[in-house]
């Protein structure tokens, strides 16, 4: 078994696409996945599969999402492998000092993220960029409601991202290790 991570962008955001965590709990379990875990109420979800294909696993959760909801919500699937990998890849030191503002971008593609590449050659001070293999992190000084830099950034991949601050991400990493060695 691999223990995976599902990101669901979007979710329970204001008033809109409004799911019960028991609710995406269930939905995840009636995939066929166990040892299915939720984190916040943000379409956060730690779960183990038998055989870890992320690309047909998200495919599945948007599927059955749109069945069961009626609307779509996008959804990256990482194992905790790539998520501990995304954490270590992290260069930017901005993130201990204010974990609200700093965020990571997760893609379900690699290459969603060559589409942000031109944005690393702009200045976007106070803000910062870094690109990963599998997501970028963005510090946004002021915010992100005000920054700049995230704008930019969803609008040049597309909205084919979906983010978490730094703290629900070390959350997201506890919470699938923990899953991994109890297992």
């Amino acid at each position: 078994m691999t223990q995976c991570v599902a990101l669901l962008r979007g979710i329970n955001v204001g008033r809109a696409k409004r799911i019960s965590m028991p609710d995406l709990r269930d939905l995840i379990e009636a995939l066929g996945f166990s040892d299915v875990r939720t984190l916040l109420n943000s379409g956060n979800v730690v779960f183990q599969a038998r055989r870890p294909n992320t690309v047909k696993i998200a495919s599945a959760i948007e599927l059955s999402v749109q069945a069961k909801f009626g609307f779509s919500a996008h959804t990256v699937v990482l194992t905790a492998e790539e998520l501990d990998a995304i954490v270590a890849g992290n260069t930017l030191p901005q993130a201990k000092a204010e974990p609200s503002r700093f965020l990571v971008a997760f893609v379900a593609y690699a290459a969603t993220l060559s589409k942000a590449q031109p944005l690393l050659s702009q200045t976007w001070e106070p803000d910062v960029l870094a690109i990963g293999n599998r997501a970028a992190y963005l510090w946004c000084a002021s915010g992100i409601i005000e920054s700049k830099l995230l704008l930019a950034f969803t609008r040049a991949t597309e909205q084919a991202t979906t983010t978490r601050n730094w703290t629900t991400v070390l959350k997201l990493q506890a919470l699938a290790n923990d899953a991994k060695r109890a297992a």
